[in-house]
Formats: structure tokens, sequence, C-alpha cells
């Protein structure tokens, strides 16, 4: 045949392959969370996340400096309290769980990035991300003074950035007028701005044991069928001063993060959720699908636009790259 155009020319070897490759993931890509608990001496396996832990603050140390050996330098931390109530005051105790584990990793390290999640569903008694009223429905303008006060004590703990994941409206602005006066106005806010209703969660809530007692989420999170609702909420934040927006979760709205990358100027962060891992961990672990299948998917994302991208699978993935 007389073919100008051959496309494979650039497939011919791993070399040119290399060349001319137009997404990589790096590990600087990669944010890997973490449940902390309290205790000591705890490093215990979550069920539904085989691979991942719970640690108390002694053993989040160890930890760290495996994820530092492998090139990882960002976390994003969730705590699970002893003691629950119906405002989740431990959330923004001076010596709540999320701040000692702050101040103990900025105690043993200068080079961990350490973002926190704002949210009150671990530390609620009701499992809810706000406070809720006597009809059962969480009450977003008074929940917005709760979340202010858990990121000005995540930041002063040492937190380097906040990620706000509830789905109040209007909470970005809050919190940032919150951290301005506080004196924290160079502390970056990273929004969970378009955050689904999924089913995805699942594996989750089971490790941070935050599954609501009643009801569901779905007056605050996002309808799984809008994508123009998104780009309003994404907009909005940014209005508001978020500094990254984030998609959550990944895999199952890649359109969404494509979206927000070719309509807005801003970095993006896009969370693959506990139930993609679990789903592609068991895969792999039944030999239905061999492990290159976890690079590919998280490679996924970030062609779909992501900046970083927060995964379980951080560690293997950091591993990969490295070889």
């Amino acid at each position: 045949m007389n073919l100008i155009n051959r496309s494979r020319r650039l497939r011919k070897n791993f070399m040119i392959r290399d060349m001319v490759r137009e997404t990589k993931l790096d590990i600087e890509d990669l944010i890997y969370p973490l449940f902390i608990v309290e205790g000591e001496g705890i490093k215990r396996e979550i069920s539904s996340l085989k691979g991942n832990y719970h640690f108390s603050v002694d053993m989040l140390i160890k930890e760290i400096e495996e994820i530092r050996s492998l090139g990882i330098r960002s976390v994003l931390l969730f705590g699970i309290p002893k003691e629950k109530d119906e405002c989740g005051s431990e959330g923004y105790s001076e010596d709540g769980i999320i701040q000692k584990a702050i101040r103990a990793i900025k105690k043993n390290f200068n080079d961990i990035y350490v973002i926190t999640d704002v949210c009150m569903c671990e530390y609620t008694d009701h499992g809810h991300c706000g406070i809720i009223n006597e009809e059962g429905y969480v009450e977003n303008d008074i929940t917005l003074e709760y979340l202010a006060k858990i990121s000005v004590s995540h930041a002063r703990a040492g937190a380097d950035m906040i990620a706000p994941s509830d789905m109040m409206d209007g909470r970005i602005g809050y919190i940032r007028k919150a951290l301005d006066e506080a004196g924290y106005k160079n502390i970056p806010i990273m929004s969970y701005s378009a955050k689904y209703c999924s089913s995805y969660y699942g594996p989750f809530r089971d490790a941070a044991d935050s599954a609501p007692s009643f009801g569901d989420r779905k007056t605050y999170q996002m309808d799984i069928a809008n994508s123009d609702e998104a780009m309003r909420e994404v907009h909005s934040d940014i209005e508001e001063g978020a500094d990254i927006v984030m998609v959550k979760p990944a895999l199952s709205y890649l359109d969404i993060i494509r979206r927000v990358k070719d309509e807005k100027n801003i970095p993006i962060a896009a969370y693959s959720v506990s139930g993609e891992y679990a789903m592609l961990k068991m895969a792999v672990e039944k030999g239905i699908l061999n492990e290159d299948v976890i690079y590919e998917s998280i490679l996924s994302i970030k062609r779909a636009g992501a900046d970083m991208i927060i995964t379980y699978f951080a560690k293997e993935l950091a591993s990969k790259i490295k070889e």
C-alpha cells in the first residue's frame, strides 16, 4: 500500500514511544490519603480498603518515612476521634486527632505537604456533614461557622492546605474570611467543588466511620446526573477564593474533569475514591486483570486534565514510576 501517513512509525520501539508520549504520571502528581486514630502502636488494616490502614500518630510517622522514601511528598489526612457529638466538637479541638497528627508530622519532617480534609461527618454522632435541625435537615449557614473553626484549628496546628469536603453553599468564602482574619492568608484552599453523591464511597465510610445514621447526603452532595451544575459549583468556589478545585469521584467523572480543564484556568485535583480502588484491587487479586490496569486507570485521570490525583494507590504507583 502507498501510505504516506503511518502512525505506527512512532510506535516502533519503547524509545520513540517515550519521546512522543503525550501524558505522563509523575510522583509529584500523587496525594496519599491517610486515616488517623487515637491510641498508640496502632497500624490496623482497613478491611474494605486492603493495603490501607488506620494509624495512631506514632505509627503515622513511620508510614510517612516510608512514603518519603518513595518520593511522595503530599498527604491528605482524615481523623477518626474517640468521642463524637452532635456538633463534631473534636473536629476543632486543639487536641483533636488531626491537630495532633499535623503537629507530629511537622515536628519530624520539613518536606511533607500536609492537606487536611475539613468536614464534620467523622466527628458527628449522626454522621452527617453539618449541624442537624429538628426536622433532620442539615442547616447550611450554621454549619459554616463550625467548618471555619475546624479550618482555623488545622491551620493553627500547621496544616499547609485546607480541603473542605462538606458541600455546604458558601463555605469557601466563609472559610477564606476566617483564615484571613486569623492570620492565615497564605494557607490555600482545595475545594471539593464537584463532589457527587456517589455509591463509590462505601469503603471510605467504613474506614472513616462516617456513614450517616439516617437518610443520605443527597440534599448537599451533587446529583450524579448533572454536569452543568458541577460547573456552577466550580465557578462559585473560584469566585469565593478556592485555589484548587476538585472533582470527586474521578474515574466515573472523567468528563467533568475534562470540562473543568477546558472551561476554567485553575489547578484541578481529582479524587480516585475508595470504591474505585477496591474494585481495581479486587480484580487484580482475583487474576481477572493484571496490575498494569492500576497505572492505566490513574493515568486516564491525568489525561482527562487533572493536575493532581488523590489515590490509595499512591505507594504502588510511586514504586512503578521509579522503576
